[in-house]
């Protein structure tokens, strides 16, 4: 029997979307990878393609309630030149509703993903609307939250661009100076997918600085093979993915308030896994049914904002 059909007297096996899907997988692995790593980075979902089937299959869906927001605070943004990035940076200032410039607040600082900017670092509401969020009924204790530009390098530094320092060297001064998150410990830090390893990243670099770190879907790779075969500008070299490695330095964050969440469908969940079993006794993993989408991102940010606020307000005594 040739490859053109089946016998008439056997029945043909239907040609799922899954089939499909699985062939045309089969190609790009081919076609991108040109060997076993893209292979891997397709079967794993590093690559785009396996997010695709697993929409199909339903394995992203995720029941997200209709957010509901006091009337939010002010917020204000606009530009700085970051010596630490070599560039003109946007950035935005949010305030809780009944606050505004001159308020003294805890801060949090909310690094946007791959791709983003200061003006959409959260899934499906802005800063001031987080802020105004209200969770299972009950308003969140006011914060302040400051986003800014930190480009695609991973929030660490490249050659002339970094963007790590410019959040703690720059942007927390500059807000401290307006009366947010003034020492003792009064900062927490929150991502999502690239925003999310940088928060980890940026809380095991100066664990002295950040009260809490919230990381939603954080693009965390076990390997260097899989990161550089992943996204080429993450990381200059070997040497520099295992200085920047959040697995490998979870243990700085041991005297700091952790928590994770990942889809279980999500393509970075071997990587959440290896982090879960680095993070110290007590951190919070939420290992749930998702993807690296916005659905789940959606779910997970309003317990995240519970969470930072629990330890920035427990902290400050507000």
């Amino acid at each position: 029997m040739d490859h053109r059909g089946a016998p008439e007297t056997e029945a043909a096996t239907p040609v799922t979307r899954r089939h499909v899907l699985a062939w045309i997988l089969g190609t790009a692995a081919t076609v991108v990878g040109a060997g076993a790593l893209g292979t891997e980075l397709v079967s794993r979902g590093v690559l785009p393609g396996q997010q695709v089937l697993f929409e199909l299959e339903g394995a992203c869906a995720v029941s997200v309630p209709p957010p509901v927001f006091s009337s939010p605070g002010p917020a204000e943004s606009g530009r700085f030149y970051s010596r630490a990035r070599g560039r003109s940076v946007g950035y935005t200032v949010a305030y809780p509703p009944g606050h505004g410039p001159g308020s003294v607040l805890p801060l949090v600082i909310a690094l946007h993903g791959y791709g983003a900017n200061h003006s959409d670092v959260l899934s499906g509401m802005s800063l001031p609307q987080a802020l105004a969020l209200q969770v299972a009924g009950t308003a969140l204790p006011p914060m302040a939250m400051v986003a800014a530009d930190g480009g695609g390098g991973y929030w660490h530094g490249h050659s002339g661009d970094d963007p790590m320092a410019m959040v703690v060297d720059e942007l927390i001064p500059m807000c401290q100076e307006r009366g947010l998150g003034r020492a003792p410990r009064s900062i927490g830090v929150i991502g999502v997918s690239m925003g999310g390893y940088g928060a980890l990243l940026m809380a095991e670099k100066h664990p002295q600085l950040f009260a809490a770190v919230a990381a939603i879907s954080p693009a965390v790779w076990t390997t260097y093979a899989e990161a550089v075969g992943a996204n080429a500008g993450a990381y200059a070299s070997a040497s520099d993915f295992a200085a920047n490695d959040a697995v490998t330095h979870a243990v700085a964050l041991k005297h700091t308030p952790v928590r994770v969440a990942s889809g279980l469908s999500d393509p970075f969940h071997p990587g959440v896994i290896a982090l879960m079993k680095a993070l110290p006794p007590g951190s919070v993993v939420d290992l749930s049914q998702g993807c690296h989408s916005g659905p789940f991102f959606r779910s997970q940010e309003p317990p995240s904002f519970v969470f930072l606020a629990d330890h920035l307000v427990g902290t400050t005594g507000r």
